[in-house]
């Protein structure tokens, strides 16, 4: 049974206190054993996925910043490369993929955004590394990784914007928008988690349908969860998110780790009776 789980990391494959993984890694050495990858599916940076991956032990492709790129290891086999272009080029041992636009892109849209709605909107370059510090409670170290973007931009959600206000001004300046209740990303009009993953799984060598299980935890892995065959939603302490709950969903058992693990045991379980 060829097969591909796709993960968020947050409140997913880490805890979303401590951030722990290591009740994880017994399933993901089961996983690699068995040839199955693990793509983490994230808003974070690919400087922030870089250092996890190595925490943790992960060798396949990976989804940055909300779906706006795809990197693929240039020794990975699994998948097919696609050939270079203008577009796809080779970074720091990964073919790159974007989806959405670049970073400058990004910032002058934000600016852009804000003018056509007449209020100020502030992001991630409008700050320093220990406002981001600040802002998010992040370490420096990780602030300076969540600075590091490439494609998209993290902004503070506006509480004077209705939210269909902003969304419609970032869809007639050709962007997206992730919508969160403190912080919200801008993306290039063609990024996003879900359409990230079918472009990933159109790579796939190891079959022409392969089944896909993807675990997430909030609102903005609702694009992912709807374009795998079997989502898996991790609950917080107080249950899953209410926007999530109830789509058909399998809820995990547990929160992360121990929920992932468990639950991705499961899945592969029912997948081979």
């Amino acid at each position: 049974m060829a097969c591909i789980v796709f993960t968020d990391l947050d409140g997913t494959l880490l805890n979303s206190e401590t951030y722990a993984y290591e009740a994880t890694l017994p399933m993901l050495a089961k996983l690699a054993a068995q040839g199955i990858p693990v793509v983490p599916v994230t808003s974070k940076t690919r400087a922030e996925v870089a250092q996890l991956r190595q925490d943790v032990g992960l060798t396949d492709p990976f989804i940055v910043e909300n779906g706006s790129a795809i990197y693929i290891p240039l020794e990975q086999t699994s998948f097919t490369l696609p050939p270079k272009t203008e577009d796809a080029d080779d970074i720091d041992g990964y073919r790159v993929l974007p989806l959405g636009c670049n970073y400058v892109t990004a910032r002058a849209g934000l600016k852009a955004i804000a003018q056509s709605l007449g209020r100020p909107l502030k992001g991630f370059g409008d700050w320093s590394v220990d406002q981001v510090v600040q802002l998010t409670g992040l370490s420096t170290e990780a602030a300076k990784q969540a600075k590091a973007r490439e494609f998209s931009e993290p902004f503070m959600t506006p509480k004077n914007v209705a939210a269909d206000d902003l969304q419609q001004a970032v869809a007639a300046m050709g962007f997206r928008v992730v919508l969160g209740d403190r912080f919200s990303h801008l993306l290039g009009g063609g990024a996003g988690k879900g359409a990230a993953v079918h472009r990933l799984v159109n790579l796939y060598q190891a079959a022409d349908n392969p089944v896909t299980i993807g675990l997430g935890n909030s609102p903005n892995d609702l694009d992912m969860l709807t374009a795998v065959d079997h989502g898996i939603v991790l609950p917080g302490a107080n249950g899953p998110h209410p926007d999530l709950a109830h789509r058909g969903w399998t809820i995990a058992p547990a929160p992360a780790p121990e929920g992932w693990a468990l639950a991705v045991e499961a899945a592969l379980a029912a997948l081979q009776r």
